[in-house]
């Protein structure tokens, strides 16, 4: 196989090798040779046709794709995130800065920041990873006990196979074990429970499930202000309506029904708002809502016939004296059958948060009352496109609702490990707290709850200017220099959303004590040069 010129190989391979040569301007054999053929006009007007063909427009351009995916925006890992990830290829080239590492508080990470594992979850997961390990004398009986339940429960006894897509049904019945304690006595239902991907994927399946309509009958959801960007990505990826609803930061983040009612009356004249979403404790604010409020909440749901979702991922994360978690569920229920049996409620829990800190498994659940049966199969073959969430994420949400008990060998171990976890955390809820607070120019609400500061901070105009120039938000421009000057990495408030004409930013509590201080004290002294720059 020779071609014009002594290209070699089949004829599309031919036909391009050669229209490079042209196009590169030269003979496709090198040098022409006295009485080497000549290309005729016919012939280079073909390949370089075949040049065109093989560089012709993607199919997939930003112009092309879904327009709904183009407008999701994630903060929490968003350009910020990004551009600390060039600085830290930076520092690793051995380029210089103002500082060693990039602090990542961005994100509520626990064990990447530091926090060891809870060990009985641990040794769980590993005896239904590895079942040869059920023979080793180095494992608790308690632990093995869970992992033989939760293998009997595996097709071919295996965390390896697929499971029901509502999950394994030992582990749905642990759940529901879990919030009847929890909840004192509230019943729950196993067929009620879904395990889930992470909390997120059982948000992200009730609002695909809930979003319909079109022009001003479309799906209202209504958020708070400020939020975790899940919603609002999730929203605009549905292409539904978000609602927002304002938290008053001026006391202590509250959730006020009065706003609520004004959001709700506001949006009709757009579209139909029908999901009403709590995050509490809340995200990123850190308050924790009382029982009045909650059934305040409740109450209004009922009035309104809205569809609540309860984002509970942060209910061992409550750190201020007189404050309490109450499930909406048990609040719901203890409100009466005129509530109980009407209010449709979906409940979400996670192994990310709370003292496990277990982000990678991916485990969650979702609980779902008064769901209309019909809706029932609707959701679950949702789910089962998705076939399964990850099993090992399974096992571990199932320690997390059945952890070791009194009398069990594994307990003591347990309860000091979860302990010095929560307590840890609540000392470093106060400790930022009051170091924000002591900075001119921040102020921070207390952290009742959760893992996060999202501390108010006053920017001045001519910052403000400055960031106009380059097209950032100023809680933008103030991120991006504190992590230029200092390497911490946190979110703007702008990522979240706020009040218009106030800035924020979202921090983790989770670095070690230590360096947390050490934290804390660079964004004091960078925050008063900030202030001197641009007063």
């Amino acid at each position: 196989g020779r071609g014009p010129g002594g290209c070699r190989g089949g004829k599309t391979d031919m036909a391009l090798r050669c229209a490079a040569s042209l196009a590169a301007g030269r003979h496709p054999r090198g040098p022409r040779r006295e009485g080497t053929v000549r290309w005729s006009s016919a012939a280079k007007a073909s390949a370089v046709k075949i040049n065109e063909k093989a560089s012709r427009e993607k199919i997939l351009t930003l112009e092309s794709m879904n327009p709904q995916v183009k407008a999701v925006e994630y903060a929490v890992r968003g350009p910020i995130v990004l551009k600390a990830g060039e600085i830290e290829k930076e520092l690793r080239k051995g380029i210089k800065k103002p500082f060693t590492e990039v602090i990542k508080a961005n994100i509520g990470d626990a064990h990447a920041m530091g926090q060891r594992p809870i060990t009985f979850l641990r040794q769980v997961v590993a005896l239904c990873t590895y079942p040869n390990l059920l023979d080793s004398p180095s494992f608790p009986e308690d632990a093995k006990k869970r992992a033989r339940r939760i293998l009997q429960g595996c097709g071919g006894n295996s965390l390896g196979s697929y499971t029901a897509s509502q999950g394994i049904n030992c582990i749905r019945e642990d759940v529901a074990s879990y919030i009847e304690r929890r909840d004192g006595g509230v019943p729950a239902d196993p067929d009620n429970i879904y395990l889930t991907t992470g909390a997120s994927d059982g948000i992200s399946a009730i609002l695909k499930i809930l979003i319909s309509g079109g022009g001003k009958s479309r799906t209202g959801v209504m958020i708070p202000i400020p939020q975790y960007p899940l919603y609002s990505a999730a929203i605009s990826e549905l292409d539904a309506i978000q609602v927002n609803y304002y938290l008053d930061e001026e006391n202590c983040w509250a959730l006020n029904v009065n706003e609520l009612r004004r959001a709700l009356n506001e949006a009709k004249a757009y579209c139909n708002p029908k999901v009403l979403c709590i995050i509490n404790p809340g995200n990123p604010t850190g308050q924790v809502q009382n029982r009045k409020c909650i059934e305040d909440v409740i109450h209004f749901a009922w009035e309104e016939k809205l569809f609540l979702l309860a984002d509970e991922v942060y209910q061992d994360n409550v750190y201020s004296e007189g404050c309490q978690f109450h499930s909406f569920k048990k609040i719901l229920y203890e409100m009466g059958p005129e509530y109980y049996n009407n209010v449709e409620l979906a409940s979400f829990h996670s192994t990310s948060k709370g003292y496990m800190g277990e982000c990678g498994y991916r485990g969650g659940y979702m609980e779902v009352i008064n769901l209309h049966p019909e809706i029932k199969g609707q959701l679950v073959k949702l789910l089962s496109v998705r076939l399964c969430p990850p099993v090992s994420g399974q096992a571990a949400m199932d320690i997390v609702v059945n952890p070791p008990v009194p009398g069990e060998e594994s307990y003591a171990q347990f309860i000091k490990e979860k302990e010095s976890v929560l307590n840890n955390l609540a000392k470093k809820a106060k400790l930022t707290e009051d170091m924000f607070n002591e900075i001119p120019g921040v102020q921070c609400n207390p952290l009742q709850g959760a893992m996060y500061a999202f501390p108010r901070i006053f920017i001045p105009s001519k910052a403000i200017e400055e960031a106009k120039a380059h097209k950032m938000a100023p809680d933008m421009f103030y991120c991006m220099k504190l992590l230029e000057e200092t390497g911490i990495c946190v979110v703007p408030g702008s990522g979240f959303g706020q009040r218009e004409g106030t800035y924020h930013f979202r921090m983790t509590i989770l670095p070690p004590v230590e360096k947390l201080k050490i934290l804390l004290e660079k964004v004091k002294d960078f925050h008063i040069k900030f202030l001197e720059k641009y007063a």
